[in-house]
């Protein structure tokens, strides 16, 4: 093995998949991509990793609510945009050719386009480390979509592509919740 620069190490337990998160305030929709998320349990509840530095965080932080949209391959033109501009000056659902949906439970967008959607409530914020964790409250998916394979950013610009899906779970039974 060849040493690897520590501020590289990241790059090696990237999570995924890559996500899209809506958020709705007084000024509006807004969508960010969010590459840092992570399952924290069967219940449904998850994390991701965000900040002031992000527009619709302010928005996160006040309505206690999101929406988690799954994107795939074919959208990562539009992913990457998403990520590279701002929604204090940008209509990202207007400039990436988004369709805002509602939903059940939370007043943000659900993401027409995507393959799935989360709609979720935020139970909590730990600052020192800007992590938000979210319950899932109701999930969506798009079972006519042709286009399945998800996004996972490495961390450097660069992307993997999900591959071929192997089936263990007769295996695993005993460890699985009922129903999964």
């Amino acid at each position: 093995m060849k040493p690897l620069p520590l501020s590289k190490a990241f790059t090696l337990l990237e999570p995924g998949p890559v996500v899209l998160v809506t958020t709705r305030s007084a000024q509006g929709c807004n969508v960010m991509t969010i590459s840092w998320t992570m399952v924290m349990d069967f219940t449904p509840r998850f994390t991701l990793t965000t900040g002031p530095w992000n527009h619709s965080y302010a928005a996160l932080k006040k309505s206690k609510e999101c929406v988690i949209a799954i994107p795939t391959v074919d959208q990562i033109d539009q992913v990457v945009g998403i990520g590279t501009c701002t929604g204090a000056d940008t209509d990202k659902f207007k400039q990436f050719g988004l369709t805002p949906l509602e939903g059940q439970i939370v007043k943000a967008p659900l993401i027409k386009e995507c393959l799935a959607n989360i709609e979720c409530k935020v139970v909590d914020i730990v600052s020192k480390h800007n992590i938000v964790v979210l319950e899932g409250v109701a999930a969506y998916l798009d079972t006519t979509r042709k286009e399945k394979r998800t996004l996972h950013a490495v961390g450097d610009g660069t992307f993997i592509v999900d591959g071929e899906r192997i089936n263990r779970k007769r295996l695993m039974r005993s460890k699985l919740p009922p129903g999964v």
